[in-house]
């Protein structure tokens, strides 16, 4: 008998009668001989509407009242699933992630798992039961409820998987599988047999939205091997895993875009130390990531600082680096969310010199100017205009001949 740990995500619980799809699709694993523990998401738009509700109260810039209020969504469903699943004979218990054990830092909205106590999903599983369990929260030291941040249950699902040495996270979604570039931009992109941790942690990272960054982080460092698959058909999914069970290593895996990026640029930053550790340290101290940074040459014992964040971030970013305009006696700042990201990523790219040139042939040859450029050992990233992210991810595809692979 083998323990799986399932994952179903806001579009699979959207309704009624796709809970009760889902909940005939676990029986019918159950029935197998598995055992079963679930995670689940808010039904379809519910967290869309509990934040609307919030914004009429005047009180929702409170952290923590918003995660008491979102964490509900994830309940909901988790009862209502597991009520389903009674009505067709199937002994089934849901749990809150704080019954579920998991433990978490107190940075509301954005928490961390610090740890995960699963011994009473042990005791529910040794008693028959399928453990629905509510995603995307935790419990902070103080005893307050917290929430994951976005797509934070699929996070909760493999952290589970690893605590519980389960076999295998499936992670049903509204896609069957890790595609070598958005299917809806791409009609040629095709579905990948495996992905590995690198690479998968590197695309959601990335913008590939079939996986949260925190998951498949989560999952290479513990060792959990994945599987994304979709809830609507039975096919095989995308296996993640660590590179040496791979078929093989392609040179290019995929095409990833990210269009929820804001830039900034700081003029005239004198060149001395502790610049950088200034402004990067005021920007994470509000829980403002940095992605991409340049820094010019020096001119005259002054240079000019670019550097990418999330464009949801940027209202609350600029009154800051504002202020470290003036602190640091740079001479003038610009901003703009009029950008996006588009990315290579693949595991053999490291032992293939020329990808880099090969990808800025690509889009130089359509005409795309490149306006930043970050690399790690398996992706090369440039910002480029929003407006031409999607030539630019069919010309990348088209390029690395992406329609052939698996």
């Amino acid at each position: 008998m083998a323990l799986l740990v399932t994952k179903f995500g806001g579009s699979s619980v959207a309704s009624m009668e796709k809970i009760k799809n889902i909940a005939l699709r676990i029986k019918g694993m159950r029935d197998q001989g598995n055992d079963i523990v679930t995670v689940v998401s808010a039904m379809g738009d519910t967290t869309d509407e509990l934040i609307d509700l919030a914004a009429k109260t005047g009180g929702s810039d409170c952290c923590r009242e918003m995660d008491m209020l979102l964490a509900t969504g994830e309940q909901q469903t988790a009862a209502l699933l597991a009520l389903t699943l009674k009505g067709m004979g199937c002994q089934a218990i849901s749990l809150a992630g704080w019954q579920a054990g998991i433990e978490s830092d107190n940075s509301y909205s954005k928490a961390k798992i610090c740890g995960v106590h699963p011994s009473r999903i042990e005791d529910e599983l040794a008693l028959g039961n399928v453990v629905v369990i509510a995603g995307f929260q935790g419990i902070s030291p103080e005893g307050d409820i917290t929430t994951l941040g976005r797509g934070g249950s699929d996070t909760t699902a493999v952290a589970l998987a690893a605590s519980l040495d389960a076999k295998r996270c499936l992670i049903f979604t509204d896609v069957d599988g890790v595609y070598t570039a958005d299917p809806r931009i791409v009609k040629e992109a095709n579905k990948l047999k495996t992905v590995s941790y690198g690479e998968m942690l590197e695309m959601a990272s990335l913008g590939a939205v079939v996986l949260q960054p925190r998951a498949a982080e989560y999952a290479m460092h513990y060792n959990v091997e994945v599987e994304v698959l979709s809830s609507f058909s039975f096919n095989p999914g995308t296996i993640i895993t660590e590179v040496g069970k791979m078929e093989k290593q392609r040179m290019v895996s995929g095409v990833a875009h990210d269009r929820n990026c804001a830039r900034f640029a700081l003029f005239d930053v004198p060149d001395q130390p502790g610049v950088a550790k200034d402004l990067f340290k005021a920007l994470a101290q509000n829980s403002i990531n940095v992605d991409m940074v340049i820094q010019s040459a020096m001119r005259d014992d002054r240079n000019d600082i670019a550097f990418t964040i999330e464009k949801n971030d940027l209202k609350k970013a600029i009154p800051i680096v504002e202020e470290l305009v003036k602190y640091l006696g740079a001479s003038g700042m610009s901003y703009g969310d009029d950008v996006a990201k588009v990315s290579i990523v693949g595991a053999g790219m490291q032992s293939n010199p020329g990808v880099a040139a090969d990808m800025f042939e690509a889009l130089a040859d359509e005409g795309i100017n490149i306006h930043m450029i970050s690399t790690s050992e398996i992706k090369v990233s440039c910002l480029i205009d929003e407006a031409e992210i999607e030539p630019a991810v069919k010309t990348l595809h088209r390029k690395f001949k992406l329609g052939k692979v698996d």
